[in-house]
């Protein structure tokens, strides 16, 4: 609305300063009118107001988005609009064209045309773009219908509503892109996160999203539709053990603003040490699968906004229309600092705070609300004191190195500053800096499987890994999905010098399942380095 009235306001600065040369009488559609009368449009059955069209002149035209009919000819829609039917049997309306500048808050782009952010700051009607792909389980490959799919930016922020996979499996969801002057979109990245009943939640356990380009997208069709359809938008999820299944879901709407707050991380949270997670789409509505009967906590966590907590009982059956709204209680600035030992010059990490409800101390790893990262975006940068503004009360673990930046958690308990931090934070609006301050060190090169990334293969690995100076002996643990220790070497005798280290895997290596190891060097009874929290995954193809 805020675009129709700049309109209707600028026409009527425009009408006063030119006049109407002379008229005085109530114009019909499509002609030139005087909107000093007080009714200066007549003739149609639906609104007309006194507007500018693309011009000095002021004519009688429907608004940008308001309703017409197929029978006027020609249709009193402005110049860069068209009267149209969004959908088979709707009411036509005044709809933009491509490249027509929109209001965002406004649903008036003609169909398959999305109201898009440029990069001169303006807002224009372009092709809408599309992510779509399957949902199967990883094992059997067998389709997975009632997944839930929800795109998400860089910083967490939710990008798009939930898509739900059909029968076969199949989901398509609608995304926001920036574009440049043709209307293209510019290079953003994107991550997918799926959920659904009896799996567990991608990304999750050892599996990372990893981050899709808008710009790969495809020119589909004489509709000039764009959507991403890759090997990166197929979803493979993975069956949970049979005594986590059979359990039922939470569902409702983070209602804060407009649409709804997207991007929060909702938890049931049965006890601080415990809790299962969804995150809100772009509108807020949110569902956690696999919730077992109990009582919970429900709490709702992201940068900058205090989330009030609900109240939740569970059955055997959905609980439904949970509303979650904003708490009055102000938010805290946490800051601390880490310190870089051991590790050569220039190498930075970022700090991160995780749900303690979520956080598996095994694999290290849990859920990290959207905003709450020092950097918020972007590559780590944080070698000292950091800050992390607008941070909502509760339990966290704040973990620095979270991420492939050379860099791990300095493992040597007989030292300060390198046990696993857990720290509350009241709400209420003020400071809080974390104490210790925690140390990081230089990470063991992991050499294969998965250097890059999480790797496929046929046969059991050879695990290799790169040697710390002065080490003594290094232990090999291996962990899967669900970050059970599935398999041990210990005591594997240092090769000297620069020469890699290497133990051949024995245990389990089932279709389906993603499996992590994780190589720590010792010296003198102290463990002194490990390899990266997110490297070293690898799975049966």
């Amino acid at each position: 609305m805020r675009y129709l009235r700049w309109t209707l306001f600028a026409g009527l600065l425009v009408g006063f300063a030119q006049g109407c040369g002379g008229c005085d009488e109530a114009a019909g559609p499509g002609e030139v009118c005087d909107p000093s009368l007080a009714e200066p449009c007549q003739g149609s059955d639906f609104l007309l107001v006194c507007r500018g069209d693309n011009g000095p002149t002021l004519r009688c035209l429907h608004p940008d988005g308001g309703r017409c009919s197929l029978a006027e000819d020609p249709s009193p829609c402005a110049s860069d609009a068209t009267c149209i039917e969004p959908a088979p049997g709707e009411d036509a309306r005044c709809l933009l064209e491509a490249g027509a500048e929109c209001d965002p808050e406004e649903n008036t782009c003609a169909p398959g045309l999305a109201c898009e952010a440029t990069e001169s700051g303006e807002h224009q009607c372009h092709s809408a773009l599309f992510v779509q792909g399957q949902v199967f389980d990883n094992a059997s490959l067998e389709a997975i219908p009632g997944a839930q799919i929800i795109a998400f930016n860089e910083e967490g922020s939710a990008l798009s509503d939930v898509a739900v996979s059909d029968e076969v499996g199949a989901y398509r969801l609608q995304i926001p892109a920036l574009r440049d002057a043709q209307g293209v979109p510019v290079q953003q990245f994107f991550t997918l996160r799926g959920s659904a009943a009896d799996y567990q939640t991608f990304p999750g356990g050892l599996r990372t999203a990893l981050p899709i380009d808008t710009t790969t997208a495809s020119v589909i069709g004489e509709s000039g539709e764009l959507v991403i359809d890759t090997a990166q938008t197929d979803v493979a999820l993975i069956e949970l053990p049979a005594s986590q299944q059979g359990f039922s879901s939470i569902s409702g709407l983070v209602d804060i603003g407009e649409r709804g707050l997207g991007g929060v991380l909702v938890v049931a949270e049965s006890d601080p040490d415990t809790g299962i997670s969804g995150v809100s789409a772009r509108n807020g509505a949110f569902t956690i699968f696999n919730v077992p009967p109990g009582d919970y906590q429900l709490r709702g966590y992201i940068a900058g906004t205090q989330v009030e907590p609900e109240q939740v009982s569970m059955a055997d059956v959905p609980v439904e229309d949970v509303i979650l709204s904003e708490s009055e209680e102000g938010l805290q600035d946490v800051s601390g600092q880490i310190q870089i030992v051991a590790a050569s010059g220039g190498l930075q990490s970022s700090v991160v705070f995780v749900v303690a409800s979520t956080f598996d101390e095994v694999s290290v790893r849990g859920e990290v609300p959207a905003g709450l990262r020092a950097p918020r975006s972007g590559a780590p940068n944080i070698d000292g004191e950091w800050t992390i503004e607008g941070v909502p009360a509760g339990d966290y673990y704040v973990l620095a190195g979270f991420e492939n930046d050379e860099l791990v958690r300095d493992p040597d308990e007989g030292i300060a500053g390198t046990e696993l931090v857990r720290t509350t934070i009241a709400s209420g609006e003020g400071t809080f800096e974390v104490t210790p301050s925690f140390k990081v060190t230089a990470a063991l090169d992991t050499v294969t499987p998965g250097a890059e990334g999480p790797e496929g293969l046929t046969a059991p690995p050879t695990l290799t890994w790169g040697p710390a100076s002065n080490a003594q002996w290094y232990d090999v643990v291996v962990f899967n999905a669900y970050g059970d220790v599935v398999w041990e070497a210990n005591d594997i005798p240092s090769a000297g010098g620069s020469t890699n280290l290497s133990v051949a895997y024995e245990g389990p290596f089932e279709e389906g399942m993603y499996y992590q190891f994780r190589a720590t060097a010792y010296r003198a009874d102290s463990a002194i380095s490990s390899t990266e929290d997110l490297r070293g995954v690898f799975y049966r193809q």
